[in-house]
């Protein structure tokens, strides 16, 4: 019985800490581009930390981009963008498949909680190949090798053949 009652006062504790926390949001932080609320997506959070989940958000977006400006190249000007949301996933849009972002979870190694992106692509000496680096929320840096063909835009059926063995953690990482 004991159990019992202290899981409810820590579900209580829960409870008025978020009420708390959605009455002093200021407006800006309570809206959110989503359609989802500032609150819904802090008691989203809290709730998949107590079912086992990770817990990761809401964490700040980022957005990073690369183009290819070797005019030598068959991908010349083709661009290749990765965002996170506040939820810390990453994603992958490649300019030759308008609209289509690319879950980067697809990929084996990629961290659960991104919350930087960097990329870049080779072009005059060996073209064709993809650098996704994702900062991930526990401080350990990944980094994927992706190869780029021409004439086959990157999509969620083929990102991890396209990125062989996915994402590796850069050692000596400063954590």
């Amino acid at each position: 019985m004991k159990k019992l009652a202290w899981a409810a006062r820590g579900v209580a504790a829960v409870s008025g800490a978020l009420l708390v926390g959605v009455l002093a949001a200021p407006p800006a932080a309570a809206d959110s581009d989503s359609g989802v609320s500032f609150a819904q997506e802090l008691s989203d959070s809290i709730v998949a930390g107590f079912n086992g989940g990770s817990y990761c958000g809401p964490v700040g977006r980022d957005v990073s981009s690369t183009i290819v400006d070797f005019g030598g190249s068959d991908l010349y000007e083709t661009e290749f963008r990765a965002a996170t949301d506040r939820w810390g996933h990453a994603f992958l849009n490649d300019s030759r498949n308008p609209g289509v972002w690319i879950n980067l979870a697809l990929v084996a190694g990629a961290p659960s909680c991104t919350v930087d992106t960097s990329l870049a692509v080779t072009e005059s000496d060996d073209p064709g190949h993809l650098f996704i680096t994702l900062l991930a929320g526990n401080g350990v840096i990944y980094r994927a090798q992706c190869d780029v063909v021409v004439g086959t835009p990157l999509t969620p059926e083929n990102i991890a053949a396209a990125c062989g063995a996915g994402f590796a953690a850069v050692p000596g990482t400063p954590v």
